[in-house]
């Protein structure tokens, strides 16, 4: 076998299954795109389900790729294996309809032994299959002429995850010599519990469909177009090639270790386990950050950012197992950059932006990791008083709020002579999990082929970019619920012409309306929906109210001015990405969009929200492009000019041979397939209506132009009519004056109002000061006042500090719907073990809410104002007690 690196690995399998006629997909976003079932791409396939489920019909039904991906789903034990990572890359191979079994196993044998490819001998490599894939097994031992003591039968080997796709898988395991057998002789073989054979590459035949109700997987009748679907790790088979005793002791790895070493200066790599885990952790987490900031997303407290937030602070405490208290994991993002440059040079190019968004992070947990620090110093005391466990919701607090590993907890509490609650840990992870997984929903990952469109090769030309009325257009495909028929007379039918004038939804732009008309002149349908084909055609849905039929020729109308407005607001959202980038920096990113009649969402990257100023010069640069009148044109051209031209495109999207290049003047320059208006002019003004944030680290802006933004100019202009006329100012100018001078009324009034509410509250304190208990050792003031603020319970707690009429004070305010509760202690009280935060957390259920605070004074607030009596006397009891 030939030693290679990574990169060599990587290229090798590509070009190989692109001699095979495989296009190269090239490795998309972490991202997933239009995909709510995943919060990240977590597989090769990923990707490209819309061409497994039927969905789009690829150019090509060949397609390899190496994608990126995160799995963060067992966390916890990296670092603790050979082989777990959070980012790792997932080689494959796929047929979407096309070659199946008696090409791919061969194809698999050839790449891994061949002296061309890889290079692997023969006798190392084992195979496992399912028992009742006697195809499978027919070709390995008769076709490959693999020895048939190398080929295992498992029951486990059938890829299966619910409704959908399914079928049998075959494994490949390289063998790495005996001294990685296990200890247990019963698990030396491959699928086995060893490390011995290692897993290298997983070839999945995807020829069944789980349908609903079936369990038994004899009963999955077949797809209509089976599929291949493979997977080949590339950190795995990296440690093959470099006779690596982990994947860690890489190419891929080490660069990142070394620079560590380098960081912490007391430890290297390999001379103590424990150590070693701390530096396959920061090697492993530094990776995944660095992409996952490189492809748009930001910590945060939520979804994806949290993942990334959570690594980050992982990695910061290893590092600080190893000596480094200082920020270090922005000097680790060039040496990711660099180890990856070949297939992924924009991680290197954004080397500098990403480093600074983990510096920031780094900075904050750090100032985070004090606070948590104290906390569980106050952890701990607490555990000690009541049975030596730290409970479990207490410890993940620590995980979640903190960013403490659960370990780290563990070791601090066995330091003290504690534990921890285990169970109770779990139980609130699971239940995290869950309400993940719930935001998600519950969307099926991956749909199920419609055979019928699948196979529909109709040809049908758009012509809408230039043309709005077709008038004679073939109508060529009639579907009523899911079959091909004749003729349809009324409801719903889903229609193809051989030409169209209507735009089909797409890149977050709406589909256009219209009205099919027959040879007579009559409108026979309109137009609700146009959708994209898996073939590529132009799916018009039709609410049909005279019979049309397949085979004839109809005249085909866009509503003209439902698609002037959304045409003028999609050229706005070029126009806004563009601004974005001038003003906000060239990492801001789509995110996502949506572009209708009535205005446009624009979803982009950034950390943390839009100033007002930063928004304004959004606006006015776009307005001021607009006034200029700039020119939108258009051509079609190769994708190589088309960069040339300085066209800016879409990383997740894929471009085929030719693409259309869409240009606003000299301002703004992009790949793009929708409608625009024919000049900026045509959108007469840019408004934005709002900015907000929409999840982690994505702001989202919406906006008007044309009719909206005077709609929306009306609709202020009546607002600021009426405050005239309520603060009866006589012209606008003096709005702002009239309502200057109302607030220094009201102010007035509020001090007014404080004034005689204290007067009042002097006065029940006077009389309830009088009213003093016996409470065991203590004496104790409780009483209801008539006040409307904790403010005013915390000014006569300051009264009845002066004298100090008894050792503890309760007051209460009832709210109407709510509770003010406060306590102070006297110094005496407090020298006696009475402390007011401990008093107001016995207490605060009674009114149905909880609090805390100093020794000396404390307050809570609460939603029952009939448990204030049962308050005042659980805390004579409470007190009697001590």
């Amino acid at each position: 076998m030939k030693p290679l690196s990574s990169a060599e690995i990587r290229d090798m399998f590509l070009r190989f299954f692109e001699s095979k006629g495989h296009s190269i997909e090239p490795s998309q976003s972490l991202i997933p795109k239009d995909d709510p079932t995943l919060l990240w791409i977590n597989s090769g396939v990923a990707t490209l389900k819309k061409y497994f489920d039927g969905t789009v019909v690829p150019d090509n039904r060949r397609i390899t790729n190496a994608q990126k991906s995160i799995r963060t789903n067992d966390i916890e034990n990296v670092g603790h294996t050979a082989r777990h990572h959070t980012l790792f890359e997932m080689m494959g191979n796929f047929s979407i309809g096309d070659y199946f079994k008696p090409e791919v196993i061969p194809w698999a044998w050839e790449l891994l032994t061949s002296p061309e490819w890889y290079g692997m001998e023969p006798e190392k490599l084992y195979v496992t299959v399912y028992p009742n894939d006697e195809e499978a097994k027919d070709i390995w031992l008769n076709v490959v002429g693999l020895p048939k003591d190398h080929l295992y039968e498992e029951p486990d080997n059938f890829w299966d995850i619910g409704e959908g796709p399914s079928g049998p898988d075959t494994e490949i395991f390289y063998d790495r010599g005996e001294e990685f057998n296990s200890d247990d002789p019963k698990e030396n073989y491959p699928g086995g519990e060893n490390e011995r054979y290692l897993e290298i590459w997983n070839i999945v035949f995807s020829q069944f469909n789980h349908l609903p109700g079936l369990t038994d997987n004899k009963d999955y009748p077949e797809l209509p177009h089976k599929n291949i679907d493979t997977g080949m790790g590339l950190e795995r088979v990296v440690s093959v090639f470099q006779n690596a005793k982990t994947n860690f002791e890489t190419d891929l790895f080490l660069p990142i270790i070394r620079k560590t070493e380098e960081m912490s200066g007391q430890f290297k790599y390999g001379e103590d386990p424990e150590k070693d885990i701390s530096f396959k952790v920061i090697a492993d987490h530094a990776r995944a950050v660095t992409f996952a900031i490189g492809d748009g997303a930001l910590p945060s407290n939520e979804g994806r950012g949290y993942i990334i937030r959570r690594l980050l602070r992982r990695a910061v405490l290893h590092g600080r197992k190893l000596g480094i208290s200082k920020v270090f994991l922005k000097d680790l993002v060039p040496v990711v950059g660099e180890i990856m440059k070949s297939y992924y040079p924009e991680v290197l190019e954004n080397a500098d932006y990403i480093a600074s968004v983990v510096e920031a992070e780094e900075v904050r947990f750090n100032k985070t990791l004090a606070d948590g620090l104290s906390l569980l110093d106050g952890v701990i005391e607490e555990a000690k008083a009541n049975g030596g466990v730290i409970d479990g919701a207490v410890s993940f607090k620590m995980y979640d709020t903190y960013g403490f590993p659960y370990e780290l907890t563990e070791e601090s509490a066995a330091d003290a002579g504690l534990t921890v609650d285990r169970a109770g840990f779990d139980a609130e992870m699971k239940a995290q999990q869950e309400r993940a997984r719930a935001a998600r929903g519950n969307t099926a990952s991956m749909g199920v082929q419609n055979a019928l469109l699948t196979d529909l090769k109709t040809e049908s030309k758009y012509v809408g970019w230039s043309e709005l009325t077709v008038d004679a257009a073939k109508l060529t495909d009639l579907i009523v619920d899911n079959e091909l028929v004749d003729s349809a007379k009324d409801g719903q039918a889903e229609v193809i012409f051989d030409v169209t004038p209507f735009y089909a939804e797409m890149g977050g732009q709406v589909a256009d309306r219209g009205v099919v008309i027959n040879a007579a002149g009559e409108v026979v349908a309109e137009v609700v929906d146009v959708q994209n084909a898996p073939n590529g055609q132009h799916l018009h849905t039709l609410n049909v109210n005279a019979e049309i039929k397949a085979g004839e020729t109809y005249k085909l109308e866009v509503n003209r001015a439902y698609h002037a407005a959304v045409s003028k607001n999609h050229t706005a959202t070029h126009m806004l990405d563009q601004a974005l980038r001038n003003i906000l920096g060239e990492h801001t990113t789509q995110a996502g969009s949506l572009v209708t009649e009535d205005g446009l969402r624009y979803d982009f990257t950034y950390n943390g929200a839009v100033s007002a100023e930063k928004l304004q010069e959004i606006e006015d640069l776009i307005n001021e492009m607009i006034i200029e009148n700039l020119p939108i044109s258009w051509v079609e051209t190769d994708i190589e000019s088309a960069k040339k031209l300085g066209a800016v495109a879409v990383f997740t999207e894929k471009y085929g041979e030719t693409v259309r290049v869409v240009s606003i003047g000299d301002f703004n320059v992009e790949f793009d397939g929708g409608t625009h208006a024919n000049s900026t002019a045509e959108l007469g003004m840019f408004k934005i209506v709002s900015e907000q944030g929409t999840g982690a680290g994505v702001r989202r802006i919406e906006a008007v132009t044309g009719k909206g933004a005077m709609d929306l100019f009306k609709q202020h202009d009546a607002w600021l009519n009426e405050a005239m006329a309520q603060v009866k100012a006589p012209q606008l100018s003096e709005v702002n004056d009239k309502i200057a001078a109302l607030q220094a009324q009201l102010k007035d009034a509020e001090r007014q109002v404080a004034s005689l509410e204290q007067k009042l509250a002097n006065q029940a304190a006077d009389a309830a000061f009088n009213d003093v208990q016996t409470a065991g050792n203590f004496t104790l003031i409780a009483t209801e006042m008539a006040v409307e603020s904790m403010d005013a319970l915390r000014a006569t707690a300051d009264n009845w500090k002066q004298t100090t009429p008894s050792d503890v004070l309760v007051l209460a305010a009832n709210l109407g719907e709510k509770v003010n509760l406060l306590v102070a202690a006297s110094p005496d009280a407090i020298a006696k073990g009475v402390k007011a935060g401990d008093l107001i957390k016995a207490i605060a259920p009674a009114v149905g809410g909880g609090g805390g605070g100093r020794p000396d004074m404390a307050q809570a607030g609460g939603k029952n104002p009939a448990g204030i009596k049962d308050a005042f006397a659980q805390a004579t009891e409470w007190l009697a007690a001590k």
